[in-house]
């Protein structure tokens, strides 16, 4: 018997999927193929072999992505080559069933809405524990057989497709669909990495009291403090410290960064992009807000 926390997450999951899916076809139908139009990745794929085959995009939505299915179900899980193993299935019967009008003849419109709602789409799905694409599966498994990022594995992968389709299609339209990529790549990012972006501030200063006092009453954030020594300094003497870590959202890093400095203007201060947090301070503040 599933708890209830359970079941509230497979059915937050189920609607990310499906809504995801939703946003696919829609700019499948209603932008990429009726203008010919491709994207990176096994969709791309996809869409290039229906463009200069003909052979429906649902078939091969199925097919194509079976040995990516196989390769998630060893390089992620079972539980992940399921679920993305229904989305695509939903996805190719969307396409199949329902039929969205085609919204524009415009190249530019096409590529940048056209990009836009794929990659929503995308998103969706992955937020959703799921992927429509098993580009990053095949880049994830090069990686940690061959070397290299896995981001590298897919600028390799889209490179090569987008090569493919300048030659079958055409330079112009080759063009068009890389705008197309990029703009769904945005959009996937926005999705996943969500609206607000965090940032990791690591301060280190012998005022760390009064900036732990001042950070908490003034700029409202949560502190961590973590005790360390200090390296630099004549005959390479060690000096006790505490380093401050705090996360905040970018619209507070200003203030943040103004409170430190007032304590103390010669703060060493680091910061690092975060995509998301859960729990602490941030999450509980944004809450009651």
């Amino acid at each position: 018997m599933p708890t209830p926390q359970t079941l509230r997450t497979s059915l937050t999951d189920a609607f990310f999927i499906i809504v995801g899916v939703l946003c696919a076809a829609f700019s499948l139908e209603g932008f990429l193929l009726p203008n010919a139009f491709i994207d990176g990745g096994v969709t791309g794929i996809c869409l290039l072999i229906t463009g200069v085959t003909g052979w429906p995009l649902p078939v091969l939505l199925v097919v194509v992505n079976i040995p990516f299915l196989v390769l998630a179900n060893s390089v992620v899980g079972p539980r992940f080559a399921l679920k993305t193993g229904l989305a695509i299935a939903l996805l190719a019967a969307v396409i199949l069933f329902v039929h969205f009008p085609q919204l524009t003849q415009d190249k530019l419109l096409v590529s940048v809405f056209g990009g836009f709602f794929l990659g929503a789409g995308i998103g969706l799905s992955m937020r959703g524990g799921s992927v429509l694409d098993g580009t990053e599966v095949l880049a994830i498994f090069l990686s940690r057989r061959l070397g290299a990022k896995v981001s590298d594995w897919v600028i390799i992968i889209n490179v090569a497709i987008f090569s493919v389709a300048a030659m079958l299609l055409s330079i112009e339209q080759s063009l068009y669909s890389l705008l197309t990529y990029i703009v769904a790549s945005k959009a996937l990012d926005f999705i996943v990495d969500g609206v607000e972006e965090y940032t990791g501030v690591t301060i280190i200063s012998p005022q760390s009291e009064d900036i732990r006092i001042a950070l908490i009453e003034e700029v409202g954030c949560g502190v961590t403090i973590i005790n360390g020594q200090g390296g630099f300094g004549a005959r390479g003497e060690l000096k006790e410290l505490d380093l401050l870590y705090v996360v905040v959202t970018r619209l507070e890093i200003h203030k943040l960064t103004t409170v430190v400095r007032h304590r103390d203007p010669k703060a060493f201060i680091t910061m690092s992009s975060i995509n998301d947090v859960y729990g602490g301070m941030v999450k509980k503040r944004n809450a009651v807000g």
